[in-house]
């Protein structure tokens, strides 16, 4: 069954003015009426796994449009749940954000560095009474919270005198209390029809190192209120989130409200990237490593940043297909065809080319001078005379590629069959006389002549046609290489659908990895220094791995196909 197809065409929201997005269009106008006299956005993850390609849709997005304004960019590691966050994770996105292609100067700020300011801000919120300390547990507070079809109750403790919650608060923070004892909530409306308007924890206990702070502190600002002040204290003005979180944006705005910060962000929301083939659900990826389906976070089938580098996807090319998606507040569904457009687009100019042989199979040319080589010139590239030429040893024996011949060829296929002609690229004409099997009756090499005069680009008859050209290389001076034929880690365009009930892991592409470990590589692949990209000629754009490769041993990896091949195939392989 061939699947069905995704949206592939931009899908931006614009307006009459400028073709902008309406993200852009708002800042502009903001600009315009002097509401702002300097744009300033914000990235905030979290440091509790690695960056995946739709954050790289928010990346492209926060710092593009500062970039574009005249504007600031911070990176924020909202850091406030030692639990799950860990180093690792902070490097990588630093990582992950430089690798892109931004940079925030000194902007580059922790939710951590506002600890103190965070409790200062709870402090006043209890002061003031609109928090306070609340003591049922966890299941008792979600049963208190009512359903979207039902009201919430007030808790028994909501009525604590604020001398009563600032005594608490304290011992909290003196770290008296256990994990879970108490938490501290905004008083806000348990009657509201906004579940996130009905008392929402601010701050809990967590008796657990911080990556930064160390065991200083023992209680914890939530996601809701230590965003909202963060963006307060770096002045954001506009504060870009997906769509998940414009429920939460009367809570954004009611904290605000009460603390009366002279910067008023102002919170706007956009769909987020929806790609066929692919979850981005951190926990989903991890428990996908947890279980060895992936060999980590930076497996090559992974949508983290880590993994499409190691890919071999091009910074260049996320980008542009950031800028292809678009900005948007309707959900799409985005073809990995466009993803892999843009690669193909960017690789086509910077890519040079090469020869590999992925299924050797072995033809001796009857012909040639035994002992004899040579070597035949071939361009870098077919655009860009920048990048030379190369060499190509050529000699008695080569190697070719298994299905680039047949024995009872179908019509219309114009390569190497029994007493048929192809011309080897950058090469000479050859014919096939005799076909060599093995007891098994399975065909171990080829007996052909080749025509010395039909050398690409000398000899009388260099410019004779035959239909069919196939790639080669020399077997006296291949290079032996492993080479991972990576394709999309799922069979199905919504595998975190839970399609009658099934669990997302059951839709994993068993054809997701194919590896071959007898290759045949043009020499001078073997010094590729690893995560260089080049083009395997009528094969696809491979990179030399960025973790596994070396000159004794080279490894490459299938960045993708030379064309979109997966609807034509109508299949869940490569």
């Amino acid at each position: 069954m061939v699947p069905s197809r995704a949206h592939t065409a931009p899908m931006n929201d614009t307006t009459d003015t400028g073709g902008r997005d309406f993200i852009r269009q708002i800042i502009a106008d903001d600009l315009a009426s002097g509401r702002h006299a300097r744009v300033v956005t914000r990235f905030p993850p979290e440091p509790n796994g690695y960056l995946h390609v739709g954050h790289a849709k928010s990346i492209c997005l926060n710092f593009g449009v500062a970039a574009e304004f005249g504007g600031r960019c911070y990176l924020r590691l909202d850091d406030t749940n030692p639990v799950k966050e860990e180093q690792e994770y902070v490097d990588a996105i630093v990582e992950g954000v430089r690798w892109l292609g931004h940079d925030w100067d000194d902007r580059l700020t922790h939710a951590s560095d506002y600890f103190q300011q965070l409790h200062d801000c709870a402090v006043r919120l209890i002061r003031d009474g609109k928090a306070y300390v609340d003591s049922l547990s966890a299941d008792e507070i979600r049963e208190y919270r009512g359903t979207l079809t039902a009201p919430g109750r007030d808790s028994p403790w909501r009525k604590r005198s604020v001398d009563e919650n600032l005594e608490l608060f304290e011992r909290m923070r003196r770290g008296d209390f256990p994990d879970g004892a108490h938490v501290l909530r905004a008083k806000i409306d348990m009657a509201s029809p906004n579940i996130n308007l009905r008392d929402p924890t601010l701050y809990r206990i967590r008796k657990a190192a911080h990556q930064r702070t160390g065991t200083a502190w023992c209680i914890y600002p939530m996601y809701d209120f230590a965003h909202t002040v963060s963006d307060a204290i770096e002045g954001i003005t506009h504060s870009l989130c997906t769509l998940e979180f414009e429920d939460h944006r009367p809570l954004y705005e009611w904290i605000l409200d009460q603390l009366d910060f002279p910067a008023r962000p102002r919170q706007y929301e956009f769909s987020r990237l929806n790609l066929a083939y692919t979850i981005t659900s951190k926990r989903k990826l991890a428990e996908l490593i947890e279980r060895g389906l992936v060999g980590g976070w930076d497996d090559p089938r992974m949508p983290t940043l880590f993994g499409m580098r190691r890919r071999g996807y091009p910074p260049a090319a996320l980008r542009d297909f950031a800028s292809r998606v678009g900005v948007t507040r309707k959900e799409h569904l985005i073809g990995m065809d466009v993803l892999e457009s843009c690669v193909r687009d960017e690789l086509n100019r910077t890519a040079p080319r090469a020869m590999a042989v992925l299924d050797p199979l072995k033809v001796v040319l009857t012909n040639y001078p035994a002992g004899s080589t040579e070597t035949l010139p071939a361009a870098r590239h077919p655009d860009d005379a920048s990048l030379g030429s190369r060499d190509l040893p050529f000699g008695r024996e080569l190697w070719i590629e298994r299905d680039d011949f047949m024995e009872d060829p179908p019509k219309k296929y114009f390569r190497l069959r029994p007493a048929g002609e192809v011309r080897l690229r950058n090469a000479y004409i050859i014919r096939c006389e005799d076909v060599v099997r093995d007891s098994t009756g399975r065909v171990v090499e080829l007996r052909c002549s080749f025509d010395p005069e039909t050398r690409s680009g000398t000899g009388a008859q260099a410019d004779r046609k035959v239909k069919g050209t196939i790639h080669w290389v020399a077997a006296h001076a291949a290079c032996r290489a492993e080479v991972r034929l990576y394709d999309r880690l799922f069979s199905v365009e919504r595998p975190d659908a839970d399609a009658d009930g099934r669990d997302f892991k059951s839709f994993l592409n068993p054809a997701s990895l194919d590896t071959r470990r007898d290759c045949q590589l043009e020499p001078g692949l073997a010094a590729l220094p690893p995560g260089t990209a080049v083009q395997f000629e009528r094969l696809g754009y491979f990179v030399a791995d960025r973790v596994d490769t070396r000159p004794d041993r080279p490894v490459f990896n299938r960045i993708v196909t030379l064309r979109d091949t997966w609807a034509r195939a109508g299949n869940t392989g490569g």
